[in-house]
């Protein structure tokens, strides 16, 4: 069985991550299609190490007869296109903000809540969460099950590339630009990056948070557990890929180092390494290109009764965008809930 796929936003930094992330897990195709606007219409993008795909125009192209689009052109593009390829019988997959907190539409990380797919038969859409958001409840998961989350604090350390292509690019700029005295040229953040870190990542919500720190509190609670209270500070970091969280947890029953540690070891899609000593621990420029959520300096809280706190690292583009997409994928698969194409 194998399927027809659309990547939407193939040239952006998550839809060329899409296209190589399905082509090393043998994802099995028939055809992959690449989508994106019109401006990039006639660019090449690869797929796997000898395929070349040539982008086709989204506004005008027909999905029917596609099984799966993987969705990452933004949000607004998201909101006009994926309903229009739900609803020519494509199975969409939105790694936008546009439909996470839509009651009837699915918010899925494949090692937390994969039973959550079957819900997506109404609208035709499953949505991706916020990339901060995947690492931390991948995380959270197998301590939860152990002695149940009541709240979590967390702080994020993340990366431009959270920011696409042009975030990269502002920071290569700025960062080069630095040592031939160039003033700093600010677009995608609102204050220089290079060098430097900003408490702010999206837009600005009446009680003081930012649209980034209320995705992760509402999307755990979507994904995990409607009971868990969480309350985050999200910051951008001159980081080219790799989000980092400092995480502490409080539990409703005691849990210990030794029970979290024999928890995250044997859950799948995360790595321990948390040595005690200079170095021991993972960090951004470590995972990125790997799949795992690396977790490291797991110790006791002990300002709250059951307390624990660790830090959690991952690459943004892959298991916080590409990865998690293709999971689902694979997981609609293997659930039997694509429409069965023959090789």
């Amino acid at each position: 069985m194998a399927y027809r796929v659309a990547v939407v936003g193939a040239s952006g930094a998550v839809g060329r991550e899409l296209l190589k992330v399905l082509a090393e897990r043998n994802f099995p195709v028939t055809e992959v299609i690449a989508l994106a606007s019109p401006r990039s219409t006639g660019q090449n993008v690869s797929f796997g190490e000898k395929t070349v795909l040539k982008i086709r125009n989204l506004e005008t192209f027909d999905f029917t007869g596609v099984d799966i689009a993987l969705f990452s052109p933004g949000a607004a593009v998201s909101a006009i296109h994926a309903p229009r390829a739900a609803a020519q019988g494509c199975v969409v997959i939105d790694n936008t903000s546009q439909f996470r907190m839509e009651p009837d539409v699915p918010l899925v990380v494949p090692e937390v809540n994969p039973h959550h797919l079957a819900r997506f038969r109404k609208r035709g859409i499953i949505a991706n969460p916020n990339c901060s958001t995947i690492q931390m409840v991948v995380a959270l998961k197998p301590l939860h099950d152990v002695a149940k989350i009541k709240r979590v604090v967390v702080s994020t350390y993340q990366s431009v590339s959270g920011a696409g292509k042009e975030g990269m690019d502002e920071l290569f700029n700025q960062t080069k630009g630095s040592f031939v005295h160039d003033m700093p040229t600010i677009e995608q953040f609102t204050k220089p990056i290079a060098f430097n870190v900003i408490p702010h990542i999206d837009g600005f919500m009446d009680d003081g948070s930012t649209k980034e720190e209320w995705k992760m509190s509402v999307e755990t609670r979507k994904i995990l557990d409607p009971d868990i209270q969480v309350f985050a500070t999200c910051v951008r970091v001159p980081v080219f890929i790799g989000h980092a969280e400092a995480i502490s947890v409080e539990f409703e029953n005691p849990i210990t180092v030794a029970q979290a540690l024999a928890a995250l070891k044997k859950a799948p899609g995360i790595s321990v390494f948390d040595k005690r000593e200079d170095g021991g621990y993972i960090t951004p420029l470590d995972a990125a290109g790997d799949d795992d959520v690396f977790i490291s300096r797991l110790r006791k809280d002990p300002t709250v009764p059951h307390g624990l706190a660790f830090w959690c690292v991952s690459d943004n583009l892959r298991k916080g965008a590409a990865l998690n997409a293709v999971q689902i994928a694979e997981e609609l698969h293997k659930q039997g809930l694509l429409a069965k194409k023959v090789a």
